[in-house]
């Protein structure tokens, strides 16, 4: 059995990073090689310097949306956040969510919260591991673009200052951001400018997109004692075919975060059948990766530096194995590199 407190470390609060480097590529970058078991300190804007003419780069282009919503009990008034996760429908642009909701225990099973003057939420079921599912008359989509919040880690908080605030809220979406539907950013992709992208594609590295609406699955900790008894929640996901056919003719995939690596997997079956014609794939995955799997498609990564006792750290650490990446993270915090969503990022070769 594979422990959950395996993946267990402290990290000192003045490396947490609050706010975002002042130009994006800026951001440290630590170079870690599987085969030779070395780490080299190098900046992102370095990374250009790493691969080579036929690489793959696989970016997540999912974009946040406004899903942190302030609303009031109907019978009473109390203060009520709901946080909007997943859509319960196939339908993009769906009535019913399952939610997060703070306090949880405010709300009821029946209970009905009001948005604004026209967006009324009826609370419809409380899940076993805390969410709450809920069904919304009215107009929900012109409420998030008026008053919905990008729904930035609670670690971080928004300054005062309307300018700063909305300058973060600016730099927690990838410069490529495009499709919406994610209540946490990709951060791993938030490293990237233009600039760097043009590098990429005029040393002749490829750059294809996935999607995955990044939601409980990447954020929710890890509460099981053993790692395997973890329920992964499932996130909406979509590969075009011109990107399969583009991680098929690559000499290495180079997947930019988390969730392109979990996308890059679940869809490996597609990927790896090459009678199969270069068709799209859509759908939900609860992909779980920890240490023990066998990659099947992804040659390196891209990511930040992750919480313990999270998927993420798991995820990694069946990639470069576990006790690389607890020696990387202790020489991380030896050298003072940022943690978290606006940290600094690694590249697994």
């Amino acid at each position: 059995m594979i422990k959950t407190s395996d993946f267990d470390f402290q990290v000192p609060s003045e490396l947490i990073a609050h706010e975002p480097t002042l130009r994006r590529d800026h951001s440290r970058l630590m170079v870690l090689d599987r085969a030779r078991r070395t780490i080299a300190h190098k900046h992102f804007y370095d990374l250009v310097d790493y691969l080579n003419a036929g690489d793959l780069l696989v970016l997540n282009d999912t974009k946040v949306i406004p899903a942190n919503l302030i609303g009031k009990k109907e019978d009473g008034g109390a203060k009520v956040e709901v946080l909007l996760t997943r859509p319960k429908t196939e339908d993009r642009r769906p009535k019913t969510w399952e939610c997060l909701v703070k306090p949880g225990k405010r709300l009821k099973v029946g209970s009905r919260v009001l948005f604004g003057e026209e967006v009324l939420g009826t609370v419809l079921e409380k899940t076993e591991t805390g969410e709450q599912i809920i069904e919304f008359t009215g107009d929900l989509d012109g409420f998030m673009r008026n008053q919905g919040q990008i729904p930035l880690p609670p670690y971080i908080k928004p300054p005062k200052v309307e300018s700063r605030k909305l300058n973060i809220e600016r730099r927690y979406q990838t410069v490529y951001a495009k499709k919406e539907g994610a209540s946490a950013s990709p951060t791993a992709g938030l490293h990237f400018t233009p600039e760097l992208l043009k590098g990429f594609r005029d040393k002749g590295v490829g750059i294809s997109h996935i999607t995955l609406h990044t939601g409980l699955a990447t954020f929710k900790p890890v509460y099981a004692e053993n790692v395997e008894d973890h329920k992964m929640y499932s996130e909406y996901y979509e590969m075009l075919g011109e990107t399969i056919k583009a991680v098929r003719k690559a000499k290495r995939v180079i997947a930019v975060g988390t969730t392109s690596v979990r996308t890059l997997e679940a869809c490996a079956s597609e990927i790896t059948t090459k009678a199969q014609r270069h068709e799209g794939h859509k759908g939900e995955t609860d992909l779980f990766i920890y240490p023990g799997y066998k990659f099947k498609v992804v040659d390196a990564m891209i990511t930040n530096f992750h919480w313990p006792r999270t998927t993420l750290i798991m995820l990694v650490s069946a990639f470069a194995g576990k006790d690389f990446i607890m020696k990387a993270y202790q020489e991380a915090i030896k050298e003072k590199y940022r943690f978290f969503s606006f940290g600094d990022a690694m590249l697994i070769l």
